[in-house]
């Protein structure tokens, strides 16, 4: 059943859930530099998409720009060895802006049109994720699935603006979305249903919860965001 029908039918039976956790979630991950000159329609895109419910964006800020004239502040080697990561898995390779969805799924992450496509033919995640907050710690339920994953999570900055002074970029003010600040790996195990808990996230930044099979496609996802 497709992500559409999913909802229709929660919709009719009025079980249409509180948490966001709940909500047939799809994850897109986009990444990105401020060095690139074709990135920033990108990165306003996904500051659109993370406004729907149902989404949960990540943009990850690649460092093999940073030599080329304008060093981002935000970029990691972490960005880019996810990325490498997915190129390798998807064969698609590593350019930006790129966006995966699902981990199973890379578009340009610029073009509209195969941004919706993607997301309109992405299924429904099988494993359901809750995330409740439980004093200084947030508590996160896992349900089954149908083989070994990871777990990780990851924290993440809203929104940002920048001044270029340099590179492809230089003398634009980008403003950019849903910036990954920190990753962390909970688990790795077999895939039985498992509770847990993890830390929250700092002063006005949002925290993700990504699960994800052996092929690196995610299987389930919550998203706690700021507030």
């Amino acid at each position: 059943m497709r992500r559409r029908e999913l909802m229709a039918a929660a919709l009719a039976t009025g079980l249409v859930p509180a948490v966001r956790a709940a909500a047939k979630p799809i994850v897109l991950e986009l990444f990105t530099s401020q060095g690139c000159s074709s990135c920033p329609p990108a990165d306003k895109l996904l500051g659109e998409l993370a406004r729907r419910p149902e989404v949960i964006a990540l943009a990850w800020h690649v460092d093999y720009w940073d030599s080329l004239g304008w060093r981002d502040r935000f970029a990691s080697r972490t960005a880019t060895a996810r990325q490498r990561e997915y190129g390798r898995r998807l064969g698609s390779g590593v350019f930006t802006p790129a966006l995966v969805v699902d981990g199973a799924k890379v578009v340009v992450g610029s073009e509209r049109a195969s941004v919706e496509a993607a997301i309109v033919a992405a299924d429904a995640l099988p494993v359901t994720v809750a995330l409740s907050r439980s004093g200084d710690t947030i508590a996160v339920e896992i349900a089954a699935a149908p083989g070994p994953v990871r777990v990780q999570r990851i924290v993440y900055d809203p929104d940002h603006a920048t001044e270029i002074g340099a590179g492809e970029n230089d003398g634009a003010r980008l403003r950019e979305y849903r910036i990954v600040r920190e990753v962390e790996t909970l688990a790795e195990w077999d895939g039985a249903a498992r509770r847990f808990t993890a830390k929250p996230p700092g002063l006005g930044q949002g925290q993700a919860i990504i699960v994800q099979s052996a092929d690196l496609r995610i299987v389930g996802a919550a998203d706690l965001p700021p507030g």
